[in-house]
């Protein structure tokens, strides 16, 4: 009844009281700046995977085109 007063599902107003109590220590769980910074981590590793991936093909890449550029020659 409420939801659909302000416009929303009933399951995404339960979501947001149980994050609000989450928020103020009543429940268990992560807070709002706590889901934040997590999925800042997540995203900052996500990153590194990749630098770490570019990284370990970088010496395949060059060799390879230090060998093609001695045949060309």
């Amino acid at each position: 009844m409420i939801a659909a007063k302000i416009g929303c599902s009933g399951e995404t107003l339960r979501n947001w009281v149980r994050q609000a109590e989450r928020d103020k220590s009543v429940r268990a769980g992560p807070t709002t700046d706590e889901r934040e910074r997590i999925k800042a981590l997540e995203r900052e590793v996500r990153e590194l995977w990749q630098a770490n991936e570019i990284l370990r093909k970088a010496p395949t890449y060059f060799a390879q085109a230090e060998l093609d550029r001695r045949f060309k020659s």
